[in-house]
């Protein structure tokens, strides 16, 4: 998952974006990384950039293919769940130097170095079939 969300870098964001050449938001990052590491599920689209939806999130997670990770491990092709503001999640995958996100103040999908200015959430990592 870390590879193919490298390979997104500079991709530019659009909300609700799925695709490489028309863009992503987080949720587009994760999903591509997810479905690319054969993960098959319906990919939301009825979200905002602010709402409530950690306990959405949380739920689509506690499913038996992903772990639940709070041991302060950082391991490539992660996927964190933060919050950047108030009432705003984001999605980032871990990747080797960082983490890979959808940045809308930047326009695109970004590396950014750790630790990242946001707090951090939950942290999953798939465990595959």
């Amino acid at each position: 998952m870390a590879d193919r969300a490298m390979a997104l870098l500079g991709a530019p964001f659009r909300m609700r974006g799925r695709s490489i050449e028309t863009g992503f938001d987080c949720v587009g990052v994760a999903a591509a990384c997810l479905v690319d590491a054969g993960y098959r599920f319906d990919i939301p689209t009825d979200y905002r950039l602010r709402g409530d939806f950690d306990a959405r999130a949380q739920a689509f997670f506690a499913g038996n293919k992903f772990q639940n990770v709070d041991d302060g491990s950082w391991v490539a092709g992660d996927i964190l769940l933060l919050r950047p503001g108030p009432r705003q999640l984001h999605f980032a995958v871990l990747a080797q130097g960082g983490a890979v996100h959808a940045h809308v103040g930047l326009g695109r999908v970004v590396l950014t170095p750790l630790p990242l200015p946001y707090g951090n959430i939950s942290q999953w990592r798939f465990q595959g079939d």
